[in-house]
């Protein structure tokens, strides 16, 4: 009974601090402290510079080769490629198209990178099996949210013919500053590139203000008004992403045979909250972003009880 309050109060700990981040955001900006002009360019800062260097932190000081798992990372990848799948043509039941980037991004991404770590280390004093998660997840999860979202941009000039359509979303992708990152990162890591105590401590201060900063933006421009017309669809994403996913993927996870830390890093890679650097990323590729911080907050709230839920299910049968 310890055991399981300790589980459900570490999973209060990783989840409510990043709504609370958010709520802050909210309150600054009704505080006036925030503008939405400042919010913007903090939502911009974030996406170009704060967020890039976070995945390359977390990347390039992993070591890889030693731990490497190529059966869970090819799970991982697949898992999120079919994930992906399924959001896109659940999107496709919703009659506004210009959202429909949005409900997939929403569907799909998970904080896999941030709470993945945490979570697992917390329960096991490492979190190997989470850098290996993350390999197979974070690449895909940002050139494909990259991809979706260009080609859906309300922005977009709709009668750009298909192939220089194509040809920009790819110029997109290779310039996209997390994309950047993420190559960077797995470069650095494959070669083994030694970092001086200057580069690990800026890159580190650097990396541990995208999360909180993303997150306060988010809060900041969050509008509550346009919200509540998208309360319906952001609780569909919300069951997408919280409960179904998990229930569709975790089963073929326990019978290929995985279990402890790495079958805690697969649930927290189906089951984590959407992240909230996809808003970030909607809103800087020219999408309103209401759809996108209205499941934020919601998957981050509701998160801490289903993890819960899925992790007291798994440690029932004995398999963490």
């Amino acid at each position: 009974m310890k055991s399981l309050l300790n589980d459900f109060l570490f999973s209060l700990n990783a989840t409510m601090p990043v709504f609370v981040m958010i709520l802050i955001g909210y309150g600054l900006k009704r505080l006036n402290l925030f503008d939405e002009p400042a919010s913007l360019k903090l939502s911009q800062f974030s996406f170009k510079v704060l967020l890039p260097v976070l995945l390359f932190n977390d990347l390039s000081t992993s070591d890889f080769m030693s731990i490497w798992d190529g059966k869970l990372v090819l799970f991982c990848f697949g898992a999120t490629v079919i994930s992906i799948a399924i959001a896109a043509a659940a999107s496709g039941l919703h009659r506004n198209k210009d959202e429909r980037g949005e409900i997939i991004q929403a569907s799909y991404r998970s904080s896999a990178a941030i709470l993945g770590i945490a979570f697992v280390n917390n329960i096991y004093g490492a979190a190997h099996s989470a850098a290996l998660m993350i390999i197979g997840t974070v690449p895909i999860y940002n050139i494909l949210a990259v991809t979706i979202l260009s080609v859906t941009s309300p922005k977009r000039e709709k009668n750009l013919p298909t192939a220089q359509l194509i040809k920009r979303t790819m110029l997109n992708v290779l310039k996209n500053p997390i994309i950047i990152g993420i190559f960077l990162g797995i470069v650095w890591s494959v070669l083994s590139i030694p970092q001086p105590v200057i580069m690990q401590r800026s890159v580190s201060y650097l990396g541990n203000m995208a999360t909180p900063l993303s997150l306060i933006s988010l809060g900041a421009l969050f509008k509550v008004e346009d919200a509540k017309p998208k309360i319906r669809i952001s609780l569909f994403i919300t069951f997408i992403k919280l409960i179904f996913f998990t229930a569709l993927f975790l089963p073929l996870a326990l019978w290929m045979g995985f279990r402890g830390e790495k079958l805690v890093a697969i649930l927290v890679m189906l089951g984590s909250a959407t992240t909230g650097s996809s808003f970030v990323m909607a809103k800087n590729l020219g999408h309103e972003g209401t759809i996108t911080s209205c499941s934020v907050m919601l998957t981050t709230f509701f998160s801490s009880f289903t993890l819960t839920m899925w992790l007291f299910l798994i440690k029932a049968l004995d398999m963490v």
